[in-house]
């Protein structure tokens, strides 16, 4: 299935199906994901291509989210309306067992991630939604960024690369404000879902992920 696609399905189920939540003019952070404390509380699951397995389970001492894609493609996502003039950063962590071998993740048979997290600004007409994600490439030089081949209203930047360091956790700040901004060159005050996935089904390969809480913050 297109990304195009999967980006348009995803923000309908997430538009019907889930609650939609500002943030608070005090509030410094917004916990998306307390997978430690909470589990997938709020969370939903979209098959676009077989199944990737989510699952629950102990790192550490804490409660993760184990993926697990074989020539799958699914989703968990949150609809949550967060105001960027607030709460500006994402957070995260993630850790991959290994990337994947040999793809092009700028062509269509290539477009597989072993772990991605984005962010998605709805807008009234499908063409209008713009998507930021933030992917462990396979093989993109850290700090790359590139249109999404099936789409250009979602856009790549590569956080991490190969695997160099698959096996750690891996914890991230993205300032999602100015990605958007210079990704598509207009401001955005909100995003409206989460989204989290590793796949595999263009490839037909094999990844597992990990992912640890998700949260935005003031600084």
């Amino acid at each position: 299935m297109t990304y195009g696609a999967r980006l348009t399905l995803m923000c309908a189920s997430a538009a019907v199906g889930s609650l939609m939540i500002m943030t608070s003019s005090w509030a410094e952070s917004l916990h998306i994901g307390s997978f430690s404390s909470t589990g997938l509380d709020g969370w939903e699951e979209h098959e676009f291509k077989n199944r990737t397995q989510y699952q629950l389970q102990q790192s550490d001492g804490q409660q993760i989210i184990k993926a697990q894609s074989s020539n799958a493609a699914s989703g968990l996502f949150k609809s949550i309306t967060v105001d960027l003039n607030r709460t500006p950063y994402l957070n995260w962590r993630w850790r991959v067992d290994k990337v994947l071998n040999g793809v092009d993740e700028q062509s269509k048979e290539g477009d597989d991630y072993p772990a991605r997290i984005y962010v998605v600004k709805e807008g009234f007409f499908p063409w209008s939604t713009k998507a930021v994600n933030y992917v462990w490439s396979s093989n993109q030089p850290t700090g790359t960024r590139w249109h999404n081949v099936y789409t250009g209203n979602a856009r790549m930047i590569a956080l991490q690369s190969g695997d160099r360091q698959s096996g750690q956790w891996i914890t991230e700040k993205r300032n999602v404000k100015e990605d958007f901004k210079a990704l598509f060159g207009d401001e955005f005050d909100k995003i409206t879902t989460v989204a989290l996935m590793t796949d595999t089904d263009n490839s037909g390969q094999q990844a597992t992920a990990y992912y640890g809480d998700i949260y935005f913050s003031a600084d």
